[in-house]
């Protein structure tokens, strides 16, 4: 049976099905051919559109477009799942990340302000805040690949097409135009230098 908090401030569309013990919470919408799978909560403000969503999902004030989201997913709030993800089991969508056309392997945590595009990211992967998949030339989108068990630091700037292999770090601040083979530490960032003025101020 699905529980509602509040049936009259959401829409739910006819194609619309609900596994067991799903909850709903105030001003949702889920529309379009869609699956809610057991144990499922839908917290306020998500938008859902054609997209299965599988079993003991936490869902936070975020929009889901045309994708597969597995089990016990913890999402938003404020994340954008764009067309065509495969959000596999056990992962963190955190707040403000948008996921375009990409899958995402079990047990990775993407935890906030990171825009993943046209990528795979495989298992156990911590993608830091601030982190860009740089996918768009100006002509074509372009692939990223980052492997099992590998740390991507805040502030990276992954320029594709690009490959991150198994077992890496890639330092905070960086920007990666080059292939990290397995088990190598990438670091790319300017030298920093600090000047004073003559009133031994910092500039």
């Amino acid at each position: 049976m699905t529980k509602f908090i509040n049936k009259k401030s959401c829409y739910i569309d006819k194609n619309v099905r609900f596994g067991k013990n799903v909850i709903i919470y105030p001003n949702v919408v889920i529309e379009g051919t869609t699956y809610i799978g057991d144990d499922t909560v839908i917290y306020n403000g998500t938008y859902i559109i054609d997209s299965i969503i599988g079993k003991e999902n936490k869902i936070y004030s975020s929009h889901i477009f045309k994708s597969k989201i597995g089990d016990n997913n913890v999402i938003g709030p404020y994340a954008h799942i764009r067309e065509n993800n495969v959000i596999n089991n056990n992962i963190k969508v955190g707040s403000f990340v948008e996921i375009k056309k990409s899958i995402v392997e079990n047990n990775s945590k993407i935890p906030h302000l990171s825009y993943i595009g046209d990528a795979e990211i495989g298992s156990n992967v911590n993608i830091g805040c601030g982190v860009i998949t740089a996918n768009y030339d100006g002509v074509n989108k372009n692939k990223t690949i980052i492997k099992d068990n590998s740390f991507i630091g805040c502030n990276t700037n992954l320029i594709a097409p690009i490959e991150i292999g198994k077992n890496t770090f890639i330092a905070a601040g960086s920007t990666i135009t080059k292939k990290v083979k397995d088990n190598e530490f990438a670091i790319s960032r300017s030298e920093q230098v600090n000047k004073r003025n003559k009133k031994g101020n910092v500039q």
